[in-house]
């Protein structure tokens, strides 16, 4: 089968040799009640509440939540509006940590016998999507159509970030079992772990011990990106495409990062919710990356000290990779549930934009076949029907076109921008 398009990126995966390290429960910690997609939570304690470590301190009726639970013990200090990084506003639980990490008392493992008590219990754990975009997971895991396929995004193509790489690594067996996990109670026949060739010792990990189940299927991909965007790893997994205003499950598919599935089986083993977080800390202003586990709503500026970051250099930190990542605007900023990176950089690429070549570079990059530089043309005399024959709303933002442009056009930016003007059904 022939793979879909994409870049040859160097991945710089400096320290996917780097054990992950437990950081220090911060003095003071920020949880934002809108940390995935979806409606925000609304706060459930007040100010002066003491609260312990996996207490739920936010939710929400609606269906598209998740709630939050605090990721210390101590004392709220504060309930605050707060500025996402994508700009959105909502309220903010900040807590005086007590330096005791107790637990909360109704803390245990969940009672699942059948598809809605695991469906309810994944909510009650406050996951979503780990590989960034958020998703609520209990969303995602009931689906309306039927599903056969189970897709593990074990990709990590993004440059820099070893994250799931180390999670594959060091809980191997926690994966596993959250996929089978995931298999047996949506009865799903075929899973694939799909990972990128350059993560051998990863891939040779799971082929050992799935090598007595034939329902599990390793899947070695190119190591191009995007390998691990949603549309490009079906096909390239499965050969089915997901068309324009469809979604996986339309195609019969799920698919769950590598740790997210991780998560979902030590949930069920032990009752704790999302409150901690694995990420990778590096760039050329960090004086000694690492992958670190810190808990939610950890200061980013406490992390960046902690990995010997020259901050009186930095002129740049994304939260995320450096492709499809956003630019953090104030260090203070906590750590939250999607957090898989922070990158740091002294110095980076500010070359000036010039006019197109038309080059068609952009459309020989493109995974899905779009055309940039004329979505960029449509969208500058604001024409919704051009937009819309040109497909934008089949972007996934993956950031090749801009990559690869020699005018250094922001064409992935525009695509963002050009979506925005569709209305939406």
């Amino acid at each position: 089968m022939k793979k879909l398009k994409g870049i040859k990126l160097n991945h710089r995966k400096n320290t996917e040799n780097c054990e992950t390290i437990v950081l220090s429960v911060p003095a003071k910690v920020k949880l934002p009640m809108s940390m995935n997609m979806g409606v925000p939570c609304t706060p459930l304690v007040k100010v002066g509440d003491m609260v312990r470590v996996g207490q739920k301190i936010g939710d929400s009726d609606a269906p598209f939540s998740v709630p939050v639970h605090s990721s210390v013990s101590g004392k709220v200090t504060a309930i605050s509006d707060y500025q996402t990084a994508m700009g959105a506003v909502c309220k903010a639980v900040e807590i005086e940590t007590d330096g005791k990490q107790e637990m909360y008392e109704g803390i245990e493992p969940p009672k699942i016998t059948d598809k809605e008590s695991f469906i309810k219990a994944v909510r009650e754990s406050g996951v979503c999507g780990l590989g960034g975009a958020g998703f609520p997971t209990h969303i995602k895991l009931n689906p309306k159509t039927p599903i056969d396929t189970l897709v593990i995004n074990a990709a990590e193509c993004e440059p820099f970030i070893t994250a799931d790489y180390r999670e594959m690594l060091e809980c191997t067996d926690d994966v596993l079992n959250g996929v089978r996990l995931v298999k047996s109670v949506l009865d799903i026949k075929n899973e694939k772990i799909a990972v990128e060739a350059n993560k051998p010792e990863a891939i040779k990990k799971f082929e050992d011990m799935a090598k007595n189940d034939d329902s599990i299927d390793i899947v070695t991909l190119p190591s191009k990106y995007p390998q691990g965007a949603e549309k490009v790893i079906i096909y390239n997994t499965t050969g089915r495409i997901v068309k324009e205003g469809q979604l996986p499950s339309d195609v019969g598919v799920i698919v769950m990062n590598v740790s997210t599935a991780s998560f979902i089986y030590k949930y069920t083993q032990t009752g704790i919710p999302l409150t901690t977080r694995r990420i990778t800390v590096d760039g050329n202003a960090v004086g000694e990356p690492k992958n670190v586990c810190a808990v939610v709503g950890t200061p980013i500026i406490d992390i960046l000290n902690f990995c010997k970051t020259d901050i009186d250099s930095v002129k740049k930190v994304i939260m995320g990779g450096v492709m499809m990542g956003m630019c953090v605007p104030d260090l203070n900023m906590p750590i939250t549930k999607t957090t898989n990176a922070l990158l740091a950089f002294s110095s980076y690429d500010d070359r000036k934009t010039s006019a197109c070549i038309r080059c068609g570079r952009c459309v020989n990059v493109c995974p899905i076949g779009l055309m940039p530089a004329e979505i960029d043309k449509a969208y500058k005399i604001k024409s919704i029907d051009d937009l819309k024959a040109l497909k934008v709303t089949m972007c996934m933002n993956c950031g090749s076109c801009t990559y690869v442009c020699p005018a250094n056009r922001k064409l992935a930016e525009t695509n963002q921008l050009a979506k925005m003007l569709i209305p939406r059904k």
